[in-house]
Parts: C-alpha cells; structure tokens; sequence
C-alpha cells in the first residue's frame, strides 16, 4: 500500500499532527494563503496611497489658501487620523511611544502649537473607533473588566447630567466663553482613556505581544531619561542658560529657560532651585513619569524571561533614580524608592535571593557611584524635600483643598464639568485645585467624587483578582506591579497625576495589561500541557475561559 503524501490524509485535506500543534497546509491550501496575503499587502499600498495623496492635497490648499502652518498640520494630522483608523493595533503602539515624547514635539517642532498637543489624540480616537468596530464585528466585549460595565454607565449618566445642566446653563450666560466645550474637555480628563483597557486588551494576543509592549516600555524610560541626563548636563556646563529672571519669577519654571527637549523648566541652581521637566510639558509631569517608570522597570528587571533584558531592567530603575535626583523632582525622589521597597515586599522578590540579590547590589553599586561622584547634589534635593514638607505638610495641604473645594458647593452637581481642568483654560475660565479628589469634588460635587471612587474601587478588585488568578512566575511579577501601581493612583490623594499626560494614559494600560494576563497564562499552560512540559493540566472553568480568549479575532 502506497505511503500517503505528508500533511494530506487521502481525501485532499490536511492531516492533524499527533501533538496538538497548528496542520500543515496543502499545496492548494498554501497558493491560497499566498493570494490572501497579496491581495491584503495590495490593498494597504493602495489604501496608504490615497491617503498621502489626499493629505498632501488638503496640506497645501490649506497652505495656500489659510496659513502655511495649518497646511503641515493637515498634512500630519489626515494621515494619523485615517491610518489610525485603518491599522488600529500599529496605532495604539504609536500612541504608547508618542506619549513621552509629546511634550518635546510640541514645543521642539510645533513651538507649543496647540494642535500638537492634541496629536496623541488624533491617533488615539480613531484607533479606539477602529476598536469598537472590531468589537461589535467579532461581538466582544468593549467593557472590560465587565465588573465596572455598572459603575460605569451611573458615573458617565450623571456626568451628562452635569454637563447638560450645569455647563449648559452656563452657556446660556456665557460672556466670551464656552462652558459646554470646557464641559468635553473635563469629560476627556476624567474618562477619555479608560477605554484604552480594551485596546491594550485585544493587542495583547500572544505572550510575544506582551514582552515587546513591556520591554519597548523600558526603552522608552532609558531614552527620555538619556535625554533628560543631557538636558542637565547642557545646562550645567552653560551651554543653555537656565532662568534668567528676577523677583519671584526666579522660582517659576518657563519656557524662556526651555533646554534641548521638553517644554518649560527652572534652572537656577545658586537659588537651589532646580526643577527639569524631562521630555514632558512641565517639570511635575516628569516627576510623575520617572514614579509610573519605577513599576514598569521593576517588572522588566524582575520578571523578564531573559536575562539581557532583567539587566536593562536594572539599567532602566537606575536611570530612574538617578533622574529623580538630578531632575529635581521632590515628589519622585520620595515615592520611587518608597514604590521599589513596596514592589518587593508585594511580589515577593525580597525573598527570592537567586534573583533579588544581583539585581539589588547591582542597583546599590550604581547609586552608591552617583552618591560619591556629586554628593552635594544629593544632599540639596534630600534638604529641599525635607523644607518643603516642614513648609507645607501634605496632610495639610490635602486636607485644605478638600475643604476649599466643599466650600465652593453650590447644589449637587458641582460648579461644572472642566472648571477645574487646565487643559479646558483655552475656552474659558478655570479655578487650579492641585489635588485630584478636590478638583472632581469642585467640579462634579459629593456625588460625582463618590461615583468616581466606587468606579476606582471595582476596578482595583478586578484587577486584583485577575493578578490572583496569574500562575506563572514571571508573569504573576508583571501583574503584581501593575496592580500596585492601579491601587497607589487610585487613592492617591496628592496633586492630580490622573488629570494630565502620562499616568492618565499609565494607569488604564496597566489596567489593559493585568486583566489580559489570566488568559495568557492559560494559554502559555496549554501549549506546555500539549507539549508534555507540565503535569498541572487546566480544569473545566480554564478551558472555557481559555476559549472564549481565543474567539477573538486578531485586530
């Protein structure tokens, strides 16, 4: 009897190996495939094509016609929209790596051009659309984790409330302003990216897709901490100038004194103020960036399958203490290592010798080298810190805004939607509240504050159960930093990070990234069960669970 051809079992179709893996493909099969994939390459060239073409059009009548610079942001901004749309998980990457570097292209390229600033966005939202298409296409849910779908939509009616009623009324008065454009903005701040866990959710479809998002994080962090690095250097051997002004503006950062990337810092080191804004906006986004930088960082140095990129952990942690000293951020040189001995202490890693002790010598030797090599430096940023609390003691400082902000109470649904969001100040006026729970107070009353917090909580449990749920090592160390670094903004009474770039983007991906991580590790589990590489098998619940991962479609 003839041998049958391998991969086709006699009847033309492909034959099913013995270990569980993917069927080989007959010749027929694989002529297919290949006609499927050139027809799709075809189609993207043309579809890429038309768009340049049209962006380059709209540009230069825009040039001609309006003002040359409106005509470059039309030529950017048709192509990130409608490719964004298009290609929504090469969008999503492009938003996560634009995000730091935002605040250099707006004020390097665009010279503070108010539609740079919005460009995260322009990729962003049609992303997002190209999600919620792809959601309603395949019937996935858009609302992950399902636990918050409740709090959710009792959250987003009563902000409309609010913004129909207060804002709306304050249009109907309005002198030169627009409440109802403030109203969207504060909207936008408040929930704008908590969709981005869906996106983060269905990008992440292999155990591949996780390590590439989490390590590109970590090179990002040592890039815009290179940077930064060369920003103090410039300015510290005189090659830009720092502030120089007088009076009370010599303790204000500006954009006059803006060094290499960034926008506005304060430089003035014979005042021992010193305050670096990095590559973001402003010097206490930066601050807030090196503290979200030491959970990813962590997570890398702890937890990453190779050992190379364990060491650029490290490298990465060190950069971000060293930048939290020489930067000048009082915030971040008391919260990162604070965050570091919490980390350890909730992921166990302290424990684990084999593990924490290269990395943690390792980090000592390379801050014990910057302690030796400039330790006045050191000593001023730790007497700053410790004036600046005996200064104004945050207890009180927090306490005083909550009280000012319930002062400032007119009925229940608050003084309106973005009356106490910066961003929003381009269309009318808005009151500065410096920490997160005053300003959603004063602009969305108890209520509102109350509905915010329980959308908090719920979501804080739901990602603690699904880091519980996580069974392998390296990636139960992933989650655990993410669910931390969840819980600490959550309730995170100090300043408002979650109102402007980066943690209101942070702390929805690292949302995205802990609910994803259950399915694969279910995954990882199965191909190792398949393989023969594990005894634990998966019960009935993993299996259904596992599968119901697996119907999504690739986006």
């Amino acid at each position: 009897m003839p041998k049958k051809k391998k991969g086709n079992n006699g009847n033309g179709k492909a034959q099913q190996p013995e270990n569980g893996g993917k069927p080989e493909l007959s010749l027929k099969e694989q002529r297919k495939l290949q006609r499927q994939q050139a027809k799709a390459r075809e189609e993207i060239i043309q579809y890429c094509t038309a768009v340049a073409i049209f962006a380059a059009f709209a540009g230069l009548l825009g040039g001609l016609m309006l003002e040359p610079r409106l005509g470059v942001g039309l030529a950017v901004a048709i192509p990130a929209l409608l490719l964004s749309f298009r290609f929504p998980r090469y969008a999503i990457y492009g938003f996560v790596f634009y995000l730091p570097f935002s605040g250099t292209v707006t004020y390097g390229i665009g010279g503070g051009s108010p539609i740079l600033q919005l460009a995260k966005d322009a990729i962003f939202f049609p992303a997002l659309l190209g999600v919620l298409i792809f959601c309603n296409k395949h019937k996935q849910p858009l609302i992950i984790p399902g636990a918050i779908k409740v709090p959710l939509i009792m959250l987003a009616t009563f902000l409309a409330a609010v913004l129909l009623i207060v804002n709306g009324s304050q249009q109907l008065s309005a002198d030169g302003e627009m409440p109802i454009l403030i109203g969207v903005l504060g909207l936008k701040a408040l929930l704008g990216y908590l969709l981005l866990i869906p996106c983060i959710y269905y990008l992440i479809q292999t155990k591949d897709d996780l390590y590439f998002l989490l390590r590109a994080q970590v090179v990002l962090i040592i890039a815009c901490c290179a940077l930064s690095f060369i920003q103090y250097w410039m300015l510290s051997t005189g090659i830009c100038q720092g502030t120089q002004a007088t009076g009370e503006d010599i303790f204000k950062a500006s954009l006059e004194a803006r060094c290499f990337v960034g926008g506005s810092l304060l430089y003035s080191p014979a005042h021992g103020q010193i305050r670096l804004p990095g590559t973001f906006v402003a010097p206490w986004q930066w601050g807030w960036f090196l503290i979200s930088s030491a959970f990813f960082t962590f997570g890398t140095a702890f937890n990453d399958r190779s050992w190379i990129w364990r060491m650029l952990g490290l490298v990465s942690m060190a950069m971000v203490a060293m930048m939290s000293v020489l930067s000048g951020q009082r915030i971040a040189l008391a919260l990162v290592p604070t965050m570091v001995i919490v980390l350890l202490v909730v992921t166990g890693q302290i424990v684990n010798l084999k593990r924490f002790l290269p990395i943690g010598v390792g980090l000592f030797l390379i801050l014990s080298f910057l302690v030796a090599r400039d330790p006045a430096v050191v000593n001023e940023r730790i007497q700053s810190f410790q004036s600046r609390w005996e200064a104004s003691p945050p207890q009180e400082f927090i306490t005083q805004q909550l009280r000012w902000a319930n002062r400032q109470q007119r009925g229940l649904l608050g003084r309106g939607l973005g009356r106490a969001t910066n961003a929003a100040r381009i269309f009318g006026r808005t009151q500065l509240v410096e920490t997160y729970h005053s300003k959603v107070l004063y602009e969305t009353g108890p209520i509102g504050l109350i509905m915010l917090m329980v959308l908090f909580t719920v979501l804080t449990i739901a990602t603690f159960r699904a880091y519980r749920e996580v069974k392998d090592p390296n990636l139960r160390g992933y989650a655990a930093s993410m669910w931390v670094f969840i819980l600490f903004i959550s309730y995170n009474p100090y300043y408002y990070p979650l109102d402007v770039d980066p943690v209101n983007v942070y702390y929805w991906l690292a949302a995205g990234i802990v609910m994803k991580l259950p399915d694969i590790d279910r995954q990882e589990r199965l191909r190792q069960s398949l393989q023969g590489n594990t005894t634990r098998k998966l019960s009935r619940k993993e299996m259904k669970q596992l599968k119901k991962s697996q119907a999504a479609v690739k986006f």
